[in-house]
């Protein structure tokens, strides 16, 4: 009888069961953490169509869900890449210079109203080559010189800038004479563009990648933790010069599709880019400090900015109110996204 009490009474088991009772504690709020963040986000969709459905019955038509849906594809698509590279911690600044970039090679190696030569599918291989080597350079000097991410990428966007300004020159704007080309990224198929399917046929690839395979598991390991992730003879530069090469060709191809929406390009065509997609990655639930999110985050964050834009400009709402309502939404929705990571927060590494 007395060993029994003594058993019952043991500090030994009641600290071991008060351990497990923590640790059970803390992984179901890591697990309603992890629903609660996109519910929230749908949830913050639906009110903002409500809305704007209330101040403009043209907003919830079919011609304005695909131009939502169209809007948000190259965001989307430029976003597969950001979301590789903040979940390992770091950050890519050089988007809109690789867009101009490959953007510009792209229209001068297509049929174009300067002339030259029609590469046909190897203008689409050159262009999306110059981002994956500008990609390739942030990746290397970033592992071998050890920079921080956002000074090398920074540096490699006024790189990519000056390519598509010296091969822009000063000619007149070079504008695609291919009817086939200007149409594609428009024309509807199943209902929607074919811009969307294609943001979408990425999306699903990149989900797949990151939630079952080692390259996706090593993402997100480094993000974790590079040092343990080191330690255990994970090759971290390798993966992380491939990270930056991805981002580099999604940017490229980024870069194509809105030449060819426009119709035409100039060195700027990826201007005002950079500032949807970062932004959309984070409020999507992507910790800069790395580790955490993923890509159908990064397509709720990238819906919800849309959306804003959408019904603002719908709403009337002038468009000098815009940008400081938009951006007063942005400041507030990446503070809550990034407040529950404070203590760790890191902006590139």
């Amino acid at each position: 009888m007395d060993i029994t009490l003594k058993a019952e009474h043991d500090p030994m088991t009641t600290d071991t069961t008060a351990i497990r009772l923590h640790e059970e504690t803390n992984s179901r709020r890591l697990r309603f953490r992890g629903k609660g963040e996109p519910l929230a986000l749908i949830g913050a969709l639906i009110v903002l169509i409500s809305i704007f459905s209330i101040l403009n019955p043209r907003f919830a038509t079919l011609v304005n869900l695909q131009n939502i849906l169209s809007q948000a594809s190259l965001p989307l698509i430029i976003g597969v890449g950001a979301t590789f590279v903040i979940l390992i911690g770091s950050i890519d600044l050089s988007v809109e210079g690789v867009m101009g970039a490959a953007g510009v090679v792209f229209v001068l190696l297509s049929a174009n109203s300067r002339g030259g030569h029609d590469l046909g599918i190897w203008a689409w291989v050159a262009a999306i080559a110059i981002g994956i080597a500008l990609g390739a350079a942030n990746g290397l000097i970033l592992t071998r010189i050890k920079l921080p991410s956002f000074i090398v990428t920074f540096g490699m966007w006024f790189i990519g800038l000056g390519i598509a300004t010296i091969l822009y020159g000063t000619d007149a704007l070079p504008s695609l004479t291919n009817d086939a080309l200007t149409t594609w990224v428009s024309h509807i198929a199943f209902l929607f563009p074919n811009v969307v399917w294609l943001a979408a046929a990425l999306l699903i690839v990149a989900t797949l990648v990151l939630r079952f395979t080692i390259f996706g598991r090593a993402t997100l390991a480094i993000g974790n933790n590079e040092e343990i992730a080191r330690s255990n003879g994970m090759p971290v530069n390798k993966y992380k010069v491939v990270i930056f090469i991805i981002a580099g060709g999604m940017s490229a191809l980024a870069g194509i599709l809105a030449a060819m929406q426009l119709g035409a390009v100039s060195n700027n065509v990826g201007s005002g880019y950079l500032f949807i997609t970062i932004p959309a990655v984070v409020i999507g639930g992507t910790a800069l400090s790395g580790g955490k999110g993923g890509m159908l985050q990064t397509a709720l964050g990238v819906l919800l900015l849309t959306v804003l834009n959408n019904g603002l400009v719908l709403a009337g709402v002038s468009p000098d109110y815009q940008s400081a309502l938009s951006g007063a939404i942005l400041v507030a929705a990446i503070v809550a996204a990034a407040w529950s990571q404070r203590g760790r927060l890191r902006i590139a590494k």
